[in-house]
């Protein structure tokens, strides 16, 4: 029985990292106002008919601290980046010349900052979410071992393990959201 909680331990720790690992791929979508390649990591452009990540049909880079560069393998594919860049609506406006895309990054206004930081926090309220019911799983199966006739003391022992656990994985979240609300905050 001891060894199926350390199962339930063990599933309930990977949960929470998995929460964390979300968060923090959610959280470099979020723009702050610097160019970087890494904003358009989700955004999908239809290729031959097949829906194909940006990132696998152009070379992405930046330019300059606000500019970004897309030059596709294939001229055929400017349309289609052009087009989902701007169903991504990213408050992105692409420039396509032909040969290149250049997306100019424009500095963040105040409002759209406070609506950024609104953004961060309800990803990691979503990511807290996702830790505690990995900690609520974890306490139900404590609790039916001890009613199983698992020893009280040590189900009491897994709770609070399962408790630090849950402390230490949502203080985590909470650095990495109040990382990125500094990056974002940060003229």
């Amino acid at each position: 029985m001891e060894e199926e909680l350390d199962l339930y331990m063990q599933s309930a720790e990977e949960g929470m990292q998995e929460a964390l690992e979300r968060l923090a791929r959610e959280l470099t979508k979020v723009r702050t106002g610097k160019a970087s390649p890494s904003i358009f990591n989700g955004v999908m452009a239809e290729y031959y008919g097949t829906m194909t990540p940006i990132s696998q049909m152009a070379n992405i880079s930046t330019s300059d601290a606000r500019t970004i560069t897309i030059q596709p393998w294939d001229k055929a594919a400017l349309h289609p980046i052009e087009h989902a860049i701007m169903a991504a609506n990213m408050g992105l406006n692409p420039q396509n010349d032909g040969e290149i895309i250049r997306i100019s990054v424009p500095p963040l206004t105040e409002e759209r900052r406070k609506e950024m930081v609104k953004k961060i926090k309800a990803y990691a309220e979503e990511c807290k979410v996702s830790i505690r019911s990995a900690r609520r799983d974890l306490m139900e199966a404590i609790k039916d071992a001890v009613k199983d006739g698992f020893p009280e003391d040590a189900g009491k022992r897994l709770e609070q393990k399962a408790q630090d656990l849950t402390n230490t994985f949502t203080g985590k979240a909470d650095k990495t959201a109040e990382g990125k609300e500094k990056d974002i905050m940060t003229v």
